[in-house]
């Protein structure tokens, strides 16, 4: 993997203190977090900036990126990278996954962005995600947590992994992402019950593979979701547990999950967006995403999941702190 520095020299000492950056080029957002970090101490943020593109929508018949897309993807990583230059980071990674990974002209678009932005682009494979998504998990939840069942559920794809280390035994991704699926399956807002079913049975037929592929590792002491999506449906829910510490545990069902998805599918996008929990950015996807997090739960027998405030952007941040 590369990364680009935006100021010369080697990243400072970390026994002291270093200011870290991470730019993460994803299917909904592009999503600039700055943290600061010392040996043996957690990443404090410091800044975060998010910019809204949904970059699925952009793609055309044959799969490429439109002109208009390329567009905004530059004006985006331009904004960011700007912050990002002007607090002086000592090291500072962007990040590329799925939607820019596998779109028809996506080694031309990173030639572009990385010409005009001045960056060195580190495009992720989809386990690459799934291992670095899994190491934040670990991290923050602990040794304690056993062997660890990972479902992330990003704009393009979903990320499965399974593990009782920090490196896990098995990572997969699934082309399930909640942009991916609201594109390809929904043609109306809300979306029809026949379109809600096609996405269900296309689900099912993809997580009963995933499944016979981690099962043989064994069964999970603990079951955590993370992404945005997955932690809008948990508080859409309102289901928070008391945790160690001043920090409450979230945690979702499948029977809450169950009862709220069909009950966002009656509404239209703008509706959503009044309920807790529902950001803007997350409206017109939000059904899918729900629908995919049900049938994988259903399809690895999980009646229950630990929702993970860090993700593929803390899990990156912690592989540039290990490998100083």
């Amino acid at each position: 993997m590369t990364t680009t520095r935006p100021v010369d020299g080697a990243i400072g000492d970390v026994q002291h203190g270093a200011r870290l950056g991470v730019l993460d080029i994803g299917s909904n957002t592009v999503h600039l977090l700055i943290v600061d970090v010392r040996l043996g101490g957690r990443p404090v943020p410091q800044r975060s900036h998010k910019l809204t593109l949904r970059l699925m929508r952009y793609l055309q018949d044959d799969g490429a990126i439109s002109d208009e897309g390329v567009a905004a993807l530059l004006s985006a990583i331009g904004e960011c990278t700007a912050i990002a230059r002007s607090e002086r980071l000592d090291d500072f990674v962007v990040m590329a996954t799925s939607a820019l990974r596998e779109a028809a002209n996506g080694e031309e678009v990173v030639a572009r962005i990385e010409a005009e932005a001045e960056v060195t682009l580190d495009i992720l494979s989809g386990d690459d995600e799934a291992r670095l998504t899994f190491l934040a998990v670990r991290r923050w939840f602990g040794w304690s947590a056993g062997r660890i069942l990972l479902l992330d559920i990003g704009g393009g794809s979903l990320e499965i992994a399974s593990g009782d280390n920090e490196e896990p035994d098995i990572a997969l991704s699934v082309p399930l992402g909640a942009g991916r699926s609201t594109v390809g399956f929904f043609h109306a807002d809300p979306p029809s019950a026949a379109d809600q079913r096609a996405l269900r049975i296309y689900a099912k037929a993809v997580l009963d593979d995933a499944v016979a592929q981690v099962k043989p590792f064994g069964r999970p002491d603990h079951v955590i979701g993370s992404s945005k999506t997955i932690r809008s449906l948990a508080r859409l829910a309102g289901n928070a547990l008391p945790g160690v510490g001043d920090g409450d545990r979230a945690v979702l069902t499948r029977a809450q999950l169950d009862d709220w998805v069909p009950r966002l599918a009656r509404m239209d996008a703008s509706s959503r967006a009044a309920l807790p929990g529902i950001t803007p950015d997350r409206t017109f996807q939000i059904v899918a995403g729900g629908i995919v997090l049900s049938q994988a739960m259903r399809a690895f027998g999980v009646k229950e999941l630990d929702v993970s405030p860090w993700a593929l952007r803390e899990g990156r941040l912690l592989q540039m702190l290990d490998r100083v």
